[in-house]
């Protein structure tokens, strides 16, 4: 299992379920932290049809403003409750109500804490951003994530204890009658640019070097910049997408360039690599080489193992050996966490996976023939198993990966191979390995 510093922000509860779509939503905003607000709340777009967005918002959403233990996701969160109508004035925003009654919450409580003058709340920050919001200026944060907002200090005058709102302006009713129709609308560039304004709050010899000192005298966000966070809003959800779908030729290829980015935090897990392999073989490969040559600053031992693992335990079928025969010819080079020194991807499939794969291949095998004789199952995976299997296993005795002649290497398959040689394919590779010579 990963640690959760690893993983960044917890998997609400809440989206956990069954439903697919829940579940995405809850995968975003775990790991959507470190990406640029506008960039996760344009992926919540992507993932959630139109007619869609209001009601999940209402269910999914808005409980975490008040329940999430991190600062970060309550940060997305208010994002993308204030995105979903950012084209509009907030005073027609559905969810201002909620969005002030939580800033009037955490304002009170942030000011509690100050009281004494030694402490600072740690929701100082979560204030700041539900203020800039209901002000109107919501996207000055959109090019900023979720987690340089929560840990940015905060100059004096952005303090809570100085941060007011009319309280009349967010607890009447919107006068709006399209409320699911305006919801249904991702803002356009032009719109967005049009909203983004340049403000100052603060003289600019008081405020700090933080990110939200820059916010709060000036935020510019250039036309490429806007494209680019479109871009990768659009490869988060085709990637969160790939663990339940095959992808088309042109998913893939907008997918693709983008991988680096959002793997570094990951957006996804060790949980879900299995999938992603079974249903995107192809993509998978660039993925788990990006995930295994991440800085080690973020690969820890831990997530490393996990990875790993998962290459450990694919079923026998052609993706998985397609996928391993590609991660076996890879020179790019990563760090030993174990030595400190230098490895190649190659090196460390070659010599923490391959041989456990072929073991739990050999025991899926056997599962799968007893199911077989026992009539649980119908279809040839069986057969189709042992062929690929032997013919991969032959693959690394010419690639010089596995020495017919060594016992710890071809016991095990020589074993396998007698007991299937029935099969063309198994008969002529145990010959093969009885000779001991390729």
């Amino acid at each position: 299992m990963q640690s959760a510093a690893f993983l960044g922000p917890s998997l609400p509860a809440h989206l956990t379920s069954g439903d697919p779509l829940r579940a995405s939503v809850g995968h975003l905003l775990s790991r959507a932290y470190a990406l640029p607000c506008s960039t996760a709340a344009q992926a919540f777009s992507q993932l959630v049809q139109p007619t869609s967005r209001f009601q999940l918002a209402l269910d999914a959403l808005l409980p975490l403003l008040s329940t999430s233990s991190e600062l970060a996701q309550r940060i997305l969160v208010s994002f993308i409750l204030y995105s979903l109508y950012a084209p509009h004035p907030i005073a027609i925003n559905p969810f201002k109500s909620v969005l002030f009654a939580t800033f009037v919450k955490e304002r009170d409580l942030a000011v509690r804490v100050a009281s004494d003058g030694s402490s600072t709340s740690d929701n100082e920050q979560l204030v700041w951003v539900l203020w800039k919001i209901l002000k109107g200026d919501g996207n000055d944060i959109g090019p900023y994530s979720p987690s340089t907002l929560a840990r940015s200090p905060l100059p004096p005058k952005l303090r809570a204890i100085n941060l007011t709102l009319d309280e009349e302006t967010y607890t009447t009713e919107p006068n709006i009658y399209d409320t699911d129709d305006t919801a249904s609308h991702t803002p356009s560039s032009k719109q967005r640019e049009g909203l983004r304004r340049i403000v100052t709050v603060v003289p600019a010899g008081e405020i700090s070097s933080s990110p939200a000192s820059h916010l709060a005298q000036e935020t510019k966000v250039s036309a490429e910049d806007d494209k680019t966070n479109e871009s990768i809003a659009q490869a988060m959800s085709l990637l969160l997408a790939a663990r339940e779908r095959v992808l088309t030729l042109s998913e893939q290829r907008l997918l693709s360039p983008a991988i680096p980015q959002l793997i570094s935090p990951p957006m996804i897990t060790s949980l879900d690599l299995s999938p992603l392999i079974s249903n995107n073989a192809t993509l998978a490969y660039p993925i788990v080489v990006a995930l295994l040559t991440q800085p080690s600053s973020k690969l820890n031992s831990v997530g490393l193992s996990a990875y790993l693992d998962v290459l450990k335990h694919m079923p026998p079928i052609l993706s998985s050996f397609d996928l391993l025969g590609r991660l076996l010819r890879d020179p790019t080079e990563i760090r030993d966490l174990t030595t400190g020194g230098k490895t190649t991807v190659a090196d460390l499939i070659r010599v923490e996976v391959l041989g456990r794969f072929i073991h739990e291949s050999i025991n899926w095998l056997d599962n799968a023939e007893r199911k077989e004789r026992e009539g649980l199952v119908s279809d040839d995976r069986y057969a189709k198993g042992v062929q690929h299997l032997c013919r991969f296993y032959t693959s690394l005795l010419k690639m010089s990966l596995m020495d017919p002649a060594s016992d710890a290497d071809s016991t095990e398959m020589r074993h396998f191979t007698l007991r299937n040689s029935h099969f063309e394919e198994a008969g002529a590779l145990f010959r093969v390995l009885g000779s001991g010579r390729f």
